[in-house]
């Protein structure tokens, strides 16, 4: 599966610092310092609606912590998943009598456009789940050769037990993790199993349903949480640097995860650091594709409304919050762009060297866009009532804008 077109980053004078960024696992700040190549995994869409706005909030913040890397002269090795195949896309294309393969590729299509668009740097692997089921069956076969999987009326499950770390990454009780296993995909109730919260690495065929033959496993699709963690050891192996997602995949889905890839390799932990970003609502509910309450980036696209507007949006909320979507707010992106680009285009301005500093600064401070807005709101503001006699001013402006926020003036 292919990504999406990469748009160009521009090198900035200096190099950036250090992101100090808030870790889910330990609950508190950590100071991240990769190697040369920096490494994250962010999981992607399930393919059976388009983008919306929640969606493109993780992206972005996701995006801001390759941006900062990037500017600290290092590369990044990013990997992403597409869950090309789960329940929620079979039903969907149930109810709309679609082919789930048509479904899957035409959302996902349109999801390379929405990232496109908004300048989200692609992942060097973008995987689907599909293409991962030769890589996965040897993972659950291994797991259930260790005695950390057990088969239920066809179907191969993992036990939680089995990895002395679990519960590490979420931290919550037994209580609070079988009321997020049911709401998120998880069956607590089904009778049979070692421990309510087992997950599901091996779903044997259903009739009606697609299926894959799963060697010793029978035939057969996976369980959701081992489709990232293959993905993830085949391309970054243990011990990388960030695993990335919504604030909703703490639990069960990077939970999980993490206990699938400590059994299996007898290490700990799977990722360095685990980040999570807010939730965006819409009318006072979370964006839901369940719920259908979202807002779409395509259809804001097709009203006209410029991308950078869109990425100015999402910039002006900690990554960490979960905040609102509202008219107002994509009115004042769009005032703030307005005054940004006429700002950069005049010949000259105020010196701008200090204010690169500001945007690094803020962004190395777990991820606050909010203050790096701030700052070049205030060089903006300067430029409209003076002016400055620096010629290389706007164009530096313009240029860590981009390299730093993603947003092209």
């Amino acid at each position: 599966m292919h990504a999406w077109p990469a748009s160009e980053v521009p090198a900035l004078p200096g190099q950036g610092r250090d992101l100090r960024i808030h870790d889910t696992a330990t609950g508190g700040l950590v100071t991240l310092q990769p190697g040369p190549v920096a490494r994250i995994y962010v999981c992607g869409i399930t393919p059976y609606d388009a983008t919306h706005m929640g969606h493109a909030a993780t992206y972005n913040a996701f995006d801001l912590v390759q941006r900062v890397w990037l500017d600290t002269k290092r590369q990044v090795h990013y990997v992403q998943n597409v869950t090309d195949i789960d329940d929620p896309l079979l039903e969907r294309a149930q109810r709309d009598d679609v082919d789930w393969v048509k479904l899957a590729e035409r959302e996902t299509a349109l999801f390379r456009e929405d990232m496109t668009a908004l300048r989200m740097l692609p992942p060097r692997h973008y995987i689907g789940a599909v293409e991962a089921i030769p890589g996965i069956v040897p993972l659950v076969e291994r797991l259930r050769d260790l005695g950390a999987a057990y088969e239920l009326d066809g179907d191969v499950y993992f036990s939680v037990e089995s990895d002395p770390h679990f519960g590490e990454v979420s931290h919550l009780d037994a209580a609070a993790m079988r009321l997020l296993s049911a709401e998120r995909g998880g069956d607590p109730d089904r009778s049979g199993k070692k421990n309510p919260l087992d997950p599901v690495l091996w779903l044997a065929a259903r009739d009606g349903e697609p299926s894959w033959d799963g060697g010793s496993l029978g035939r057969g699709r996976p369980g959701w949480h081992i489709e990232c963690v293959a993905i993830a050891l085949d391309h970054l192996g243990m011990g990388f640097d960030v695993q990335g997602g919504g604030s909703d995949l703490a639990f069960p889905h990077h939970e999980m995860g993490a206990s699938h890839a400590q059994v299996l390799t007898g290490e700990f932990p799977m990722a360095k650091t685990y980040v999570h970003a807010g939730m965006v609502a819409l009318d006072g509910e979370k964006m839901s594709k369940s719920k259908g309450n979202l807002v779409f980036v395509s259809r804001l696209r097709r009203d006209g409304v410029d991308p950078a507007a869109v990425r100015l949006a999402l910039l002006a909320h900690h990554y960490r919050s979960d905040w609102e979507w509202t008219d107002q707010v994509l009115q004042d992106a769009v005032a703030r762009l307005g005054r940004w680009r006429s700002a950069v285009s005049r010949p000259d301005g105020p010196s701008a060297d200090a204010l690169v500093e500001e945007i690094r600064d803020a962004l190395a401070d777990d991820l606050n866009a909010p203050a790096a807005l701030a700052a070049v709101d205030r060089w903006a503001a300067l430029q409209q009532e003076r002016g400055g006699e620096d010629i290389g001013a706007p164009g530096l402006v313009s240029r860590a804008v981009d390299a730093l926020l993603g947003v092209a003036l």
